[in-house]
């Protein structure tokens, strides 16, 4: 070695050393304030967004085919087309306004019912903005598949007797009216009953409970259809309507499945959940049309199906698969009784049972899901649970959908009926509404 050159070497192998161990320190100190960064600004998952872009489609499917065929294929043949043409143009208008205003109105804070125009026409949306993990679009658009099934469910419950521009004028205000302020309500941070912590995973009070009560409100001031309890009124096509309700519990999946907004455990929980549910109610209403009517039909096999289907729905995320079986079999039962008992008792005519089988069937849910939720029935809990509050608060998330949605859609219909009239002629109603309306028929020859 030599000397002269060790100082030299000394002064360099000690800078070398001295400049690692500060690298190594400042990476120590770094990184974790990197990771809070990252932590605090989550990134776009593809997985995530092939999730949400694949639940976004099953929820359109859910709406055509699913409610237009469902509906379609319980009406007679003469209202087959009128229905078609609700369910489809409905969901059309609700896309509209979902761009121009409903999504602003919905998603962005503001006060405990709605929120404000800051996003209106979706400004400030971009290809690059994010809600949460996936691109803010297709939040935009999945929530814009709700607000588009909710409006179609209703149309159901007055079916074969209300006037198109009736239907259409009523779905705009009742969007704007009525749906967007439950939304925010239940599903935004500033919301009233979010601040509350209603539990609604999928939207057993924004869409069946809501859907089931204006439905109702819209079959009592519309009237029943003539010839009611005279007339022969069977469904003109079980078929049609199994091919809907076939294609509504395989949409379902992403309507539950998707609320998790993400390709995760709470999402593999709601699709399993959306099994077993509908089963335990297609077999439970099957059970029970069996043994008080002495044969089990198709028309109560495909009702316990949608009725499952719907008591699942605010539950889905929080509570666990033998929960789920219990509330969909216990749902069909309830939901039989309001259609074939109280329904008769009462003689309005909900011609497609919305209220009978969403709304009921909702309401029963979404109370159910505060008692569910608990740990020791299975459920995930939640932070400070307390069944008896948890179960307080879902019956208050309830009245209010119930009392915002009956008295706000009851002062729409009035409106609707002064500006064009709500129902078809007399004679129209004897035509049928797809020749008269429509200029078209579903079948020739």
């Amino acid at each position: 070695m030599n000397l002269r050159n060790a100082p030299l070497s000394l002064v360099t192998a000690g800078g070398a050393l001295l400049a690692s161990t500060f690298a190594a320190f400042a990476q120590d100190v770094t990184e974790p304030a990197v990771e809070a960064v990252a932590a605090a600004e989550p990134a776009l998952n593809s997985g995530d967004t092939a999730w949400m872009l694949i639940s976004t489609v099953l929820v359109l499917a859910m709406i055509v085919p699913g409610v237009a065929l469902f509906y379609g294929g319980l009406v007679r043949t003469k209202n087959m087309l009128s229905v078609l043409m609700q369910v489809l143009l409905i969901a059309c208008v609700a896309m509209i306004i979902w761009v121009f205003y409903g999504y602003s109105l919905a998603f962005t804070d503001g006060g405990p019912l709605i929120g404000g125009l800051s996003k209106a026409f979706l400004a400030g949306v971009t290809p690059a903005s994010l809600s949460g993990t996936i691109p803010e679009y297709v939040f935009v658009s999945f929530q814009m598949t709700f607000a588009a099934i909710t409006a179609t469910l209703i149309v159901g419950s007055f079916a074969e007797r209300a006037k198109f521009s009736a239907v259409i004028l009523f779905m705009i205000l009742w969007i704007t009216i009525v749906y967007l302020p439950i939304a925010h309500s239940v599903w935004q941070s500033t919301g009233w009953l979010f601040q509350r912590g209603a539990l609604d995973f999928a939207g057993g009070t924004v869409v069946h409970v809501n859907a089931g009560v204006a439905g109702l409100v819209g079959a009592l001031l519309i009237g029943k259809r003539n010839g009611l309890g005279k007339d022969l009124m069977p469904p003109h096509s079980l078929t049609l309507s199994m091919v809907g309700a076939a294609m509504l519990w395989v949409g379902w999946f992403g309507f539950n499945a998707g609320s998790a907004l993400s390709a995760g455990a709470v999402a593999g929980l709601a699709t399993i959940n959306t099994f077993v549910a509908t089963a335990g109610a297609a077999i439970g209403w099957s059970l029970i049309e069996w043994i008080t009517r002495g044969k089990p039909s198709m028309l109560g096999a495909i009702s316990g199906v949608v009725t499952g289907l719907v008591a699942v729905t605010p539950a889905a995320g929080f509570i666990g698969p033998v929960g789920a079986i219990v509330l969909g079999f216990g749902a069909s039962i309830i939901c039989f009784f309001f259609v074939t008992t109280v329904k008769n008792s009462l003689g309005y005519d909900d011609s497609l049972d919305v209220f009978g089988i969403h709304g009921v069937g909702g309401i029963v849910g979404a109370i159910a899901t505060g008692v569910l939720v608990s740990p020791s029935l299975g459920g995930v809990g939640i932070e400070g649970y307390s069944m008896g509050h948890q179960l307080w608060v879902q019956i208050e998330g309830v009245l209010f959908t119930i009392a915002w949605c009956g008295i706000g859609s009851a002062i729409l219909y009035k409106i609707v009926d002064v500006v064009v009239g709500l129902r078809v002629r007399k004679e129209v109603e004897s035509e049928g509404l797809d020749i008269v309306e429509h200029g078209e028929r579903a079948y020739h020859g």
